[in-house]
């Protein structure tokens, strides 16, 4: 707020009256009132005041005592006071200001405020801009409010979000890279992206949006997330199950002899499988990929097994073989859990599906008998609208196994 001219103010004067210790409260209440914009009239009250505030507002007014127990002052007669006087010709908007210094108005330090958190997103607009993939992380982000309690002012915010952008548009990493080499080419500090820290923690946020990732916690987690866009804090203890996939010798011999084989996330960024096969089938279940080595050896198409969620490894895998050209046909457990896994799958890769329609499901539902019953939260399945409502509406759970008789006819 401008301060109003303020050169026939008596400084001296003013202080004596008003700017006693007694009054503090008094010129705190109009200030609030100037910063709200809201007129000095009417009374202003103090629930318990001592004494010597009762005898400063009694000398400021030269009003005789009053009994009570609380006290009652009006402002116009403050501002008759003061205007009277000669102490504040102006009145007792110019006193209170020539006190205590410039009035912020609230409405305005608001809108500024409002401006300068707007500022501090603009990287991360360009990004999502330039990758729309994003866009809905963005406005995600904007509305639960994460930025502002890991941030707390625009000022940090603008730098943290500057870098978290920063990170982003250089993944995923390809080649894979380890995290502390990654961070300091980046960011140019090999502990920017540790655990923790607020950028971590925003940079994970966008990762689960670039890769699909489901959320989650613990060391883990987070070891998976950063991998599956190429970022390497432990690049053995993520697997995944293939049977019959080729492209480099270890595989090729693993396939001559129909074995599973179990392929670790540094292999597939160090050596990835040089060619892919036309198409490639996957399944949830350890259950199916077995029987398929066991009836079919190495004479069973290429299949991938994702063991449940799947892994950063099995990410990486499937990522290489779609964009090396084959046609990835996907099967899971007919149930809630199974929904989330495939469709977490289809946020990184795309696949048809291989027997996992709601026709597929009530075909083999009708033909077992003593199904368990569903449990769980209902999702829905993108790939194919009509069925979760069938699951709704049977309620049975069809397990991976059930259908195995099927699936391996496919396989044959």
């Amino acid at each position: 707020m401008n301060s109003p001219p303020s050169h026939g103010v008596d400084a001296e004067r003013l202080h004596r009256l008003l700017g006693t210790p007694e009054l503090v409260w008094l010129v705190e209440r109009i200030r609030r009132r100037l910063e709200r914009e809201q007129p000095l009239t009417g009374p202003v009250l103090l629930a318990t005041p001592t004494q010597g505030q009762r005898a400063a507002v009694e000398r400021l007014l030269g009003r005789p005592p009053r009994a009570g127990r609380s006290l009652s002052v009006r402002l116009d007669a403050v501002d008759a006071v003061l205007r009277r006087s000669g102490i504040s010709p102006d009145g007792l908007a110019v006193a209170v200001i020539a006190l205590t210094g410039p009035v912020t108005l609230l409405s305005r330090a608001h809108r500024d405020e409002s401006s300068a958190w707007r500022a501090a997103y603009a990287a991360l607009d360009a990004l999502s801009h330039d990758r729309p993939h994003f866009a809905a992380w963005v406005a995600r982000l904007r509305a639960e409010g994460l930025v502002r309690r890991l941030a707390r002012t625009p000022d940090v915010a603008r730098t943290l979000l500057d870098d978290t952008a920063r990170v982003l548009r250089e993944l995923p990493a390809t080649p894979a890279v380890s995290l502390p080499t990654f961070s300091v080419r980046v960011l140019g500090s090999a502990h920017a992206l540790d655990d923790g820290t607020p950028l971590a923690t925003l940079t994970l946020s966008g990762v689960r949006a670039l890769t699909g990732l489901p959320g989650g916690s613990g060391a883990s987690w987070r070891r998976g997330a950063w991998a599956s866009a190429g970022l390497l804090r432990d690049d053995l203890s993520s697997t995944v199950l293939t049977l019959n996939l080729r492209g480099n010798p270890a595989l090729d011999w693993m396939a001559d002899a129909g074995e599973p084989c179990v392929l670790t996330l540094r292999q597939l960024t160090h050596q990835p499988p040089s060619a892919a096969p036309p198409e490639v089938r996957i399944c949830e279940n350890p259950a199916v990929l077995a029987a398929a080595a066991d009836v079919h050896g190495a004479g069973c198409p290429p299949l991938v097994c994702l063991q449940g969620q799947p892994s950063a490894a099995a990410h990486t895998l499937l990522r290489h073989l779609h964009e090396g050209g084959a046609r990835l046909l996907y099967h899971g457990d007919f149930d809630w859990g199974g929904l989330r896994i495939a469709t977490v799958l289809l946020r990184g890769v795309p696949w048809h599906p291989w027997r996992y329609t709601a026709a597929d499901y009530r075909a083999v539902a009708a033909a077992t008998p003593s199904l368990p019953p569903l449990t769980g939260t209902p999702t829905e399945a993108p790939w194919d609208p009509a069925l979760a409502p069938a699951l709704t509406e049977l309620g049975v759970r069809v397990e991976e196994e059930t259908a195995l008789d099927l699936l391996l006819a496919d396989l044959a």
